[in-house]
């Protein structure tokens, strides 16, 4: 409509000028939005209320319209255009996300910091309307390590430093180093944890599962989750794709089974229902049985999503290590996998998110996790109310953790990408 009025119609002969009136629009919808939202002033209230409610959207609309000039020669600007300004539809909605930011970052950021409090031992010391962040600092132990006791807590400790540093140091040593830290990542690290959370040996005490918690109980099933529904996944997507009928169908079953209920429904049969079925005497415990029913779990997402990958490759590759008299195993252990696995680190990286994020659901069956903990804590009468603090650290946790595996995945992607 606007382009139909050709004194209003961008051009990049008179760029210096819309650009100067584009801004002027822009800035005056930016600052009546403020004025109007933060100081109650109404720049237009003469205006119909209707009206002048929509002002700060129609100014900036303007704004953004005149400065919509297709290679203008000016890089910052032709980027904006091509990102957030190249019609009209994303015009607008450009100006809805910054208005919206305008609006609750300075509310979130009054909650959060300006008004909260940080400091103190009790719920009396939260004098201020906003955060109480006390609630973190008194809790802050019980929802890293659950009910572990205080006098053996060293023990989680000494676990995930060693995890730390074996991560740590791989990244700084040659390939060939690297596949005995990858060994001992997979196969002696995980005893080793145990070992030390659990006691029992080497003169420790032990200590039942039940009072493990916290983040680092989010911890410990991840990495066993994780280390287990991967080959378990590989297996399952290769069976799928098995000449075999019995394999095949097998796998295909399995797969299908496991996608078809929800994991709060296998969590709650592997924790009240499986016990039954044992022989008399046979007792497996609770967070074992916990992580088996995840690990089979993601372990059906991750055949499918290696599946993928493995139809994405040319039926050449396979043909190829054929001719080469490659038995299965070697063809695909060295041709096939190695390739497909490349094409399916998002997806990889994906489903290791969803099984992270998916932790806080053993709540269900007693196990008390980071949420768990928080649960707990809010229900205690001395902290009736903060329930919203305890649930924003978790999701402050789970972003990091979340964006610190994606980061790592774009990383992979990046050094395994292959111009096909």
């Amino acid at each position: 409509m606007i382009d139909k009025l050709t004194f209003l119609r961008p051009s990049k002969e008179r760029l210096n000028l819309f650009i100067f009136f584009g801004a002027l629009f822009f800035g005056i919808g930016i600052y009546d939005l403020i004025s109007n939202s933060f100081f109650s002033e109404n720049i237009t209230s003469f205006l119909p209320e209707i009206l002048s409610f929509f002002t700060p959207l129609i100014f900036g609309f303007v704004g953004l319209h005149l400065i919509r000039i297709e290679y203008s020669g000016n890089k910052i600007l032709d980027s904006l255009n091509k990102n957030i300004n190249s019609n009209w539809f994303n015009s607008i909605l450009t100006l809805l996300l910054i208005f919206l930011l305008i609006i609750g970052i300075p509310v979130i950021l009054n909650w959060a910091f300006f008004d909260a409090n940080f400091f103190g031992t009790s719920k009396e010391d939260c004098t201020n309307s906003g955060a109480c962040w006390v609630f973190i600092n008194v809790w802050f132990e019980r929802l890293i390590y659950g009910l572990y006791p205080n006098d053996q807590i060293w023990r989680v400790n000494v676990a995930f430093i060693i995890l730390i540093l074996t991560v740590g140091v791989a990244f700084f040593v040659n390939q060939k180093i690297k596949k005995y830290i990858i060994i001992f990542l997979l196969f002696v690290f995980p005893f080793i944890l145990i070992s030390l959370l659990s006691g029992g040996s080497f003169g420790l005490e032990k200590i039942a599962t039940n009072e493990w918690g916290g983040l680092s109980l989010t911890f410990i099933i991840s990495i066993f989750a994780i280390i287990f529904c991967f080959p378990v996944g590989m297996f399952l997507a290769l069976g799928r794709r098995s000449s075999f009928p019995v394999i095949r169908y097998s796998s295909i079953g399995f797969i299908e089974f496991w996608r078809g209920v929800p994991l709060i429904t296998v969590l709650f049969m592997a924790s009240v229902m499986f016990p039954m079925f044992l022989p008399d005497g046979t007792f497996l415990d609770k967070l074992i049985r916990v992580i088996i029913a995840i690990t089979l779990f993601e372990a059906a997402y991750m055949a499918e999503v290696i599946r993928g990958g493995l139809q994405a490759l040319p039926r050449g590759q396979y043909d190829a290590g054929k001719s080469l008299g490659m038995s299965y195993w070697k063809l695909h252990l060295l041709v096939i996998l190695p390739q497909a696995l490349k094409l399916i680190i998002p997806g990889i990286a994906n489903t290791f998110l969803a099984l992270v994020k998916d932790t806080p659901l053993i709540l269900v069956v007693g196990l008390l996790e980071l949420v768990g903990m928080i649960d707990m804590a809010k229900t205690n009468p001395k902290w009736l109310g903060f329930a919203a603090e305890g649930y924003v650290f978790a999701g402050l946790v789970f972003w990091i953790i979340c964006y610190a595996m994606s980061r790592y995945s774009i990383s992979l992607e990046k050094k395994y990408k292959t111009d096909r």
